[in-house]
């Protein structure tokens, strides 16, 4: 097909499926990012009828954390789930924002008419996280391996000293800066001057709504039963306010009156989620019916070492602030146009940053009975990789319930100081 003639395709959200989220070292401990991933996909394939060769054009997904054995972990998913062995995988990543991305660059091949279906998603596992061996031991067997006889081997590995055996352990902090993203979101929080309890309150409210989703029904096509886990582990039904206002802070300490606490920020999780992307026409003649579609998405990223850190606007997890304003131009939209909001809680005073960004740049405020109202990261936990396809079908199912044209937003704040952004629509 030639450029002239090419044209762009409604991207439709048919439906998706992940396993019920865990905190580290818990019930998924010694499950991997593959064995999470294929179990929610082997759900959506289920669900879905997916079985039969050509049914999905390709599947594509990642994870954050991930061990050597996990090269090339959506092809080898694939080839152990329940989806035909002939469907083309590949990985991604881009941090937090992995799974939405991943959804990203599935629509953009059915958008330009490149397959017709395509599955997008991501695993991550705490509990797994893979360790390194000692760079200086490295250089040492690297070293010992070069050499050409064995006395020249013997004469390297008589360098390793006992401190070559500590190996190296995944840190949670950003190269750039050694701070955490606890740390970084605590200078933001400063900054924009985000008190304790709106945090608590904001933290409260998504494990309440979490919590009545599931008791409506919400998840029951959306959650898969996975290692005796129904329900996500780290929701608290009860959680209010006040309980959590008696937990201490656990970041910002290095200043007076810090806010963040376990109880509002997003606990180590492994989890795994996907979603089903597909046109029109392939989804008419497979008798399913679109949840939504997907129109519009941005990404963007902050300068989070030399930029304006210390006055808020370019804090690790504040891209968002500039992607939505981006997207929302070019769309031809404000806030007030939206009936849902989707933000990735990777911290409740993130979360309330992002909102005052957005109505500081003019786009309006958002009303909080509009807001993660299924609940968010803060109640179900945050498998780095798993997040954005969680969100996305979580939206996507919202937006399908309400019988009525519609219009939803995700927002989602990424490692690295990057967000990824979208619009999903109902008609």
């Amino acid at each position: 097909m030639s450029p002239q003639k090419m044209s762009v395709r409604r991207v439709a959200v048919v439906g998706g499926a992940r396993i019920p989220f865990a905190r580290s070292d818990g019930p998924y401990a010694t499950a991997s990012n593959q064995q999470m991933l294929t179990a929610a996909l082997d759900g959506l394939v289920e669900r879905h009828g997916l079985q039969e060769p050509g049914a999905v054009g390709e599947f594509v997904a990642g994870a954050v954390l991930k061990h050597s054995r996990d090269f090339n972990l959506a092809r080898e998913t694939v080839l152990g789930s329940k989806l035909h062995p002939a469907t083309p995988a590949y990985d991604i990543q881009q941090a937090c924002g992995t799974g939405l991305q991943a959804v990203i660059a599935a629509a953009n091949k059915i958008a330009l008419g490149q397959t017709e279906s395509a599955v997008a998603g991501g695993a991550d596992t705490a509990s797994d996280a893979p360790l390194g061996v000692n760079d200086s031991l490295r250089r040492i067997l690297l070293q010992a391996r070069r050499a050409k006889s064995l006395g020249g081997r013997v004469k390297a590995l008589a360098k390793v000293r006992p401190g070559h055996l500590v190996p190296d352990i995944p840190r949670n902090a950003e190269p750039r800066t050694g701070l955490s993203m606890g740390e970084h979101a605590a200078v933001t929080a400063r900054a924009w001057g985000i008190g304790r309890a709106a945090q608590d309150e904001l933290a409260a409210a998504s494990h309440q709504r979490l919590a009545a989703a599931y008791e409506r029904g919400f998840f029951q096509d959306l959650v898969i039963p996975f290692r005796g886990l129904a329900r996500d582990q780290n929701l608290r039904p009860g959680s209010t306010a006040e309980k959590l206002a008696s937990l201490k802070p656990v970041f910002g300490l290095d200043h007076p009156g810090p806010t963040m606490t376990a109880g509002n920020s997003t606990p180590l999780t492994d989890g795994a989620a996907t979603v089903l992307l597909a046109s029109e026409e392939w989804a008419r003649q497979r008798g399913l019916e679109p949840l939504a579609y997907l129109t519009a998405y941005e990404t963007a990223a902050v300068d989070f070492v030399g930029g304006d850190v210390a006055g808020g606007e370019d804090g690790l997890l504040m891209a968002p602030a500039y992607a939505v304003p981006r997207m929302l131009e070019r769309a031809g939209l404000h806030l007030a146009d939206f009936d849902l909001v989707e933000i990735h809680e990777a911290f409740a005073s993130q979360v309330l940053a992002t909102l005052a960004a957005w109505e500081k740049r003019g786009l309006g405020t958002v009303d909080r009975a509009r807001l993660n109202v299924a609940g968010s990261s803060l109640a179900t936990g945050h498998p780095f990789a798993a997040t954005g396809a969680r969100i996305a079908a979580t939206l996507a199912k919202l937006l399908a319930e309400r019988d009525a044209p519609a219009r939803g937003l995700i927002s989602i704040c990424a490692a690295g100081g990057q967000g990824v952004t979208a619009i999903l629509e109902r008609d």
